[in-house]
């Protein structure tokens, strides 16, 4: 049996990369598992059929983590079809980048959507359901930290931002016994930021492990915090980077 077992999860943007392998990672451990997806039917398709050749329930919810609305539904939806929820882990994220002048108020408003208030607004909906031992973490980036080169100041101030949130977050819900953590990732070989890509050299030049992280290593460290081994950590962020920020 699994650290999760009996558990519920929602994992938003979970047909892909990270999402996706935190979404396996979660179902092996036990967890019944819903995640969101903005359009591939295929790929969460593909997802659902993994988590239940786990022997778990699956459940994929279409959500743009950009509505508000969508975001509660998607959080009301899981606990309604799984009678309640234990976990919640906001990863859904986009990659905007671009130096001072060139960024538009339209990707602004678009990062911070997603990154900010989509976070904000998940764990307001999470917090009416989670019980005691009930677990909100928000994928970050270890930009937040540390910014090695330019293009990055609005990714980095959405993961900034996030930071500071969890640390109200777990303010707020830790008299009920709730932890709110950020997992800070580094480079991760994923659709969005592939290991083979353009600047992926110069990226793992940047790691004393001169590598990019596997997907899974970071779902890895999501599974440590949602199990029981993960009851004491709250308001702070764990970096994942291979050593980048060091």
């Amino acid at each position: 049996m699994g650290t999760l077992e009996g558990k519920v999860a929602l994992v938003t943007g979970g047909s892909r990369g990270i999402g996706r392998a935190i979404a396996l990672r979660l179902a092996e451990e036990g967890a019944n598992v819903a995640f969101t997806y903005t359009a591939s039917h295929d790929k969460a398709a593909e997802v659902v059929a993994e988590i239940e050749s786990h022997g778990r329930k699956a459940l994929a919810i279409q959500a743009d983590s950009a509505d508000p609305a969508a975001v509660t539904n998607a959080v009301e939806t899981t606990a309604s079809a799984f009678s309640g929820l234990n976990v919640l882990v906001n990863n859904a994220g986009v990659w905007v980048t671009g130096e001072i002048g060139d960024v538009t108020v339209e990707d602004i408003d678009r990062v911070l959507a997603i990154h900010v208030r989509a976070v904000f607004v998940a764990a307001t909906a999470a917090a009416r359901h989670l019980p005691e031992g009930g677990r909100i973490i928000t994928i970050g980036s270890n930009l937040a930290e540390r910014v090695p080169g330019p293009g990055l100041s609005l990714y980095a101030a959405s993961k900034a931002a996030v930071l500071g949130m969890t640390r109200g977050i777990a303010r707020d819900l830790g008299p009920r016994g709730i932890t709110a953590v950020v997992v800070q990732p580094g480079s991760t070989s994923t659709d969005m930021n592939p290991g083979d890509g353009p600047h992926a050299d110069d990226q793992r030049a940047l790691s004393p492990l001169g590598r990019f992280a596997d997907a899974a290593e970071i779902a890895a460290t999501v599974a440590h915090l949602a199990g029981d081994a993960g009851r004491f950590i709250t308001g702070t962020a764990i970096t994942v980077d291979g050593g980048t920020n060091a």
